[in-house]
């Protein structure tokens, strides 16, 4: 199958050009101005819009096999590729956890079968994510980006110097979920902040985050582990890995749209504001952002999460945590970081593309001829508003949702295959 696509401006090799691209079966054969192929190519003409290396989210739940009533990996990779994405790594709370081969395999077979777009899956670090003792991490290891126990902080530190002992021997990161249980009230709903002192409700304490991540860079310093801290959203936690890049220690971390656009100062009671970590306070967000700036976050990941209407229905104080951004990620990022003048496209694709297609071994993070192909293309002019009820995904609930943003997706490829087109294209 070809492809031609006509009149993009192309980011490659860290800078944009005008050019057309090429695709035959599956990889980028060439790129250049007024290319030409006989009638067997589909030739696609998009008049000036910006073709960049697909997305990459190091941090999302297809919530399959097990709780396919929230999202499916058919679906949640859908809603991938609407938002631009063509890797992803899933987490492993599912139904059974990913903490054996035999475990793995089954998430496997329907990725396999049903994915859209490339998909990466991460071990559980403990059996069941219980936190009692090692999964089956060897046996894993040649078929995961990692291993996690996201949805709970491994609370043993003595089981956690296992848990890097382990996977430094294995060549595998530990992707870390950092909370620390003995640090927040049970039934927390937001932030421990003014909002949750104004409307009485229990909040979460951004010590819960930050001494976990201290903890844990201890245990690297003794184990040379390679280390992802999941979610930042602490401006604590974004000095100790910066501290901690500066000793030179393997570390890094990703956040979310959310962390990085919303303080709780601007929560509402309604379950689309409630995730964990919380949405946290105007110096957490600064504080994220100078990091962003600077280099010590690493990357931006959804944390897509996908819960049914009901579970979400109960306001901060009885929604499940979680919430959908696959879909909006791009454009909310897009609008308020680079058309807000904070940092710079060529910055935004780093933190979106390369730079965790690099720390995971995803494929993607460039456009180049020889490669495959792995490539979105947005409208960066369009403006229009989120709604969340035309998603892919069978999640709804975003903070986001009726936000008017730039940036619409036109068409996603993922291995040389549109899995994405919009309908005017």
């Amino acid at each position: 199958m070809k492809f031609l696509f006509k009149n993009l401006n192309v980011y490659t090799q860290n800078a944009f050009q005008k050019a057309d691209i090429l695709i035959v079966d599956g990889t980028v054969a060439a790129m250049g101005q007024a290319l030409f192929v006989g009638g067997d190519a589909a030739v696609f003409d998009f008049q000036g819009a910006t073709a960049l290396p697909g997305l990459v989210d190091p941090h999302v739940h297809l919530r399959e096999p097990g709780f396919a009533y929230k999202e499916t990996v058919r679906t949640g990779t859908l809603a991938a590729a609407h938002g631009g994405y063509t890797a992803v790594c899933a987490m492993p709370n599912l139904k059974p956890v990913p903490d054996s081969l035999e475990n793995l395999k089954v998430q496997l077979d329907i990725i396999d079968r049903d994915a859209a777009v490339a998909v990466a899956p991460y071990g559980a670090i403990t059996r069941g994510e219980q936190g009692a003792e090692l999964s089956d991490m060897a046996a894993m290891a040649p078929f995961v980006a990692g291993f996690s126990d996201d949805g709970r902080g491994v609370q043993s530190e003595t089981l956690m110097r296992r848990a890097m002992e382990t996977a430094r021997e294995l060549g595998k990161p530990i992707v870390a979920h950092a909370e620390d249980e003995s640090l927040f009230q049970k039934g927390w709903a937001v932030h421990a902040g003014a909002y949750a002192r104004a409307h009485g409700l229990v909040g979460n304490d951004p010590e819960s985050e930050w001494r976990q991540v201290e903890r844990d860079l201890e245990l690297v310093r003794e184990t040379g582990c390679a280390y992802h801290v999941c979610h930042v959203s602490t401006k604590e936690t974004v000095g100790l890995v910066r501290l901690a890049k500066f000793e030179g220690l393997d570390v890094t971390c990703e956040t979310g749209p959310h962390y990085l656009t919303l303080t709780d100062g601007e929560l509402m009671d309604d379950g689309r504001f409630r995730m964990n970590p919380p949405i946290r306070s105007a110096e957490d967000r600064d504080a994220l952002i100078e990091g962003l700036c600077d280099g010590t976050v690493d990357m931006i990941a959804t944390d897509h999460a996908p819960h049914s209407a009901q579970e979400k229905s109960g306001g901060l104080a009885h929604s499940l945590n979680g919430i959908v951004g696959l879909e909006c990620a791009f454009p909310v990022l897009y609008t308020k970081l680079v058309r807000g003048r904070i940092t710079s496209l060529e910055r935004l694709v780093e933190l979106m593309s390369a730079a965790p297609a690099r720390r995971f071994g995803l494929p993607g993070g460039r456009i180049e001829p020889g490669e495959a192909a792995n490539l979105a293309i947005f409208d960066l002019e369009h403006e229009f508003s989120i709604d969340s009820s035309k998603f892919l995904s069978l999640g709804r609930a975003t903070p986001f949702d009726g936000w008017r943003v730039f940036g619409k997706c036109l068409l996603t490829v993922a291995d040389g295959r549109i899995v994405w087109r919009d309908a005017h294209v």
